[in-house]
């Protein structure tokens, strides 16, 4: 799993495969359940960390879903569809409402499935609906209205397979929507440390504050376990700097709440997601 997560480090998957079409998810999901298979839905890996011991089942990996379509004012984008390349396309098209989402790492289902969001906008602002699937394989269109969310999180999506998105955005003049698209680029340039491999984000923001000043607050900028470390860049940040086990990364997470913890008094709540079996 190192070479399909952005961490660049994760054991075997029993099984890794790229369905495409709702025929595929079908067979994959019938499968899955009549022989009782554990299932797990990648897009990018952007937010996963993966146990050195690997995991059982099937991966399905998006990525070959990855049509995107602009008419009008609307873009429509499939699951596996990079989500910096749905921002690109809007900006191209004249469109307002994603710009702030460009250079997020991840895929459109990904996003849409926690509700990703940077520099004050969230996909969700723009969603208009989510073309799906249930684990039974029937297919469905749920609207924005029908999915609660907010911060980093989306109510019930977790009962389906997200196959596409579709986006409802506004007008706006190319050149000004430039800009503004370039200068987000520059500002993840200028303060993440995009030239280690990272999963973004390692906590969510606390009310009223945020993960990386408090890190910092606790005197953890560079502190290290194995290869992995705190970010001098950016103290939201683990880079995987030297080679990291997944059990570095995990070891270096749980280190950061207990200081955190123990010196504000405040639980960190993780952003990223862990899979399969960590060695001890």
């Amino acid at each position: 799993m190192a070479r399909h997560t952005t961490y660049r480090t994760g054991g075997p998957a029993e099984t890794y495969i790229y369905p495409k079409t709702t025929e595929d998810w079908s067979f994959v999901l019938k499968l899955a359940r009549t022989e009782n298979i554990p299932l797990h839905i990648l897009g990018f890996g952007s937010n996963i960390l993966v146990g050195g011991k690997g995991m059982g089942g099937i991966v399905c990996s998006t990525r070959r879903m990855d049509q995107i379509a602009a008419k009008e004012e609307r873009i429509t984008a499939e699951a596996g569809a990079a989500l910096d390349k749905v921002c690109e396309t809007a900006v191209n098209a004249g469109l307002c409402g994603m710009e702030k989402l460009s250079g997020i790492p991840g895929s459109v289902g990904g996003a849409v499935y926690m509700n990703a969001g940077a520099f004050g906008q969230e996909t969700f602002d723009c969603l208009e609906y989510v073309e799906v699937i249930d684990f039974e394989g029937r297919p469905a269109m749920l609207q924005k209205k029908d999915l609660p969310h907010g911060y980093r999180h989306v109510d019930g999506i977790e009962n389906y397979i997200i196959l596409s998105a579709g986006f409802s955005l506004g007008k706006k003049d190319f050149s000004s929507l430039t800009e503004a698209r370039n200068s987000i680029l520059h500002k993840r340039r200028e303060k993440q440390p995009l030239e280690f491999p990272s999963a973004g984000s390692v906590f969510k923001r606390p009310a009223g504050d945020y993960a990386s000043r408090l890190i910092d607050e606790a005197g953890l900028r560079g502190l290290s376990i194995g290869g992995a470390k705190v970010s001098e860049k950016h103290a939201g940040f683990i880079i995987n700097f030297n080679h990291a086990t997944p059990e570095d990364i995990k070891q270096l997470m749980e280190e950061i709440k207990r200081q955190v913890r123990e010196k504000n008094g405040i639980e960190l709540e993780t952003e990223q997601i862990l899979w399969g079996e960590f060695a001890s």
